[in-house]
């Protein structure tokens, strides 16, 4: 029997037992932002939608209709036997709950597939994610990792995470490390995506005494940080991290492998060439180019980014400030990890 679902509704069953969702719209629409956690099994490809779509234009809904029924028929044993493989119950749905999401469950039901079809499709998460993110309630207090560029913040937090530890971590969710070198080697998320990947973290973590979360500024690469999250942020406590410059270049460079993306390097390096001092700028050119990674990054810091990430900490009050000063990433960890067990949970 065909079963609807609200997206209260399925958020309440996520809770309590094994989900699948199904997200059944063309593999552009899936990639460009979906449900977290979601897997494709498309009603129709990126083709076809365009065949469907150009006669639903230009001929008749009748006509659109009819050609989409006989792409389907022609695939309909491998779309059924997607289903059949997958785990635990079956949520579908497509961008409003329309005719692709209604056809899937009809049709799995002939094939005694029991399924729920969500009310409105991605359109109805996609309103929860923003109506919660703009009126949430959280009093959680904010752990924020500062630190000079390399200083491991993003590693130290996911190490974190990994203990269970209550962490957003930004720079996962926008799949982009925050830098004008950010995106190198990545493919950045759109602000949908982004969203939908905070709020879902939030609401796992919202019961929490505090949360840990890096000292990002307001846009994180192609995201917008929420301006709750920004005021979190501005007052919580600061771990300042501080590791020798050394320490921080082969960390960067471990990161980013600049070797395998030379000339993106060489072109995010050019829309900060201008506010660098000439001839400082002219050495890292020549350094990047010649693939000295090592002194062109140490230069890129202490002219660069050094005095930016200086210039901000000087703004925080220094009764927020815990100064967290090591020799390497580990020991940083392990300083931050006995403040927090020894101040934070103990409270």
């Amino acid at each position: 029997m065909l079963q609807n679902i609200t997206i209260e509704a399925l958020r309440s069953m996520k809770e309590k037992k094994k989900l699948t969702l199904i997200d059944v719209r063309s593999p552009s629409e899936f990639n460009t932002a979906t449900i977290p956690n979601s897997i494709n099994i498309p009603f129709f490809n990126d083709e076809e939608r365009a065949e469907v779509g150009t006669l639903y234009k230009q001929k008749s809904p009748q006509i659109a209709k009819e050609h989409g029924l006989k792409i389907m028929a022609e695939k309909l044993p491998h779309f059924v036997k997607s289903f059949s493989n997958t785990d635990g119950e079956k949520i579908v749905f497509c961008w409003r709950g329309g005719m692709r999401s209604k056809t899937t469950a009809t049709v799995l039901d002939l094939m005694g597939i029991s399924v729920y079809r969500l009310d409105g499709g991605y359109r109805s998460y996609r309103n929860w994610v923003v109506n919660t993110l703009e009126n949430l309630n959280w009093d959680t207090k904010a752990l924020v990792l500062n630190g000079h560029t390399g200083s491991g913040k993003t590693t130290i937090l996911r190490r974190l995470a990994k203990l269970n530890y209550p962490v957003i971590d930004l720079e996962g969710m926008a799949n982009h490390r925050g830098s004008i070198f950010g995106q190198i080697g990545l493919q950045p998320h759109n602000q949908k995506t982004f969203d939908a990947l905070l709020i879902e973290q939030i609401e796992s973590i919202k019961q929490t005494p505090f949360m840990l979360i890096e000292g990002e500024s307001k846009r994180v690469g192609r995201v917008i940080l929420p301006n709750f999250l920004l005021k979190k942020k501005t007052e919580g406590t600061q771990f300042i991290i501080e590791l020798p410059i050394e320490e921080r270049t082969a960390e960067i460079i471990k990161e980013y492998e600049p070797w395998k993306y030379k000339e993106s390097c060489l072109e995010a390096f050019k829309r900060i060439k201008k506010r660098i001092h000439t001839p400082i700028a002219k050495q890292i050119e020549t350094e990047l180019n010649a693939g000295h990674y090592e002194l062109a990054v140490m230069l890129l810091l202490k002219y660069y980014y050094d005095p930016l990430y200086d210039y901000t900490t000087k703004q925080i009050p220094d009764n927020k400030k815990i100064r967290i000063k090591a020799k390497n990433i580990p020991q940083a960890y392990q300083l931050i990890k006995e403040q927090i067990d020894n101040s934070f949970y103990a409270k």
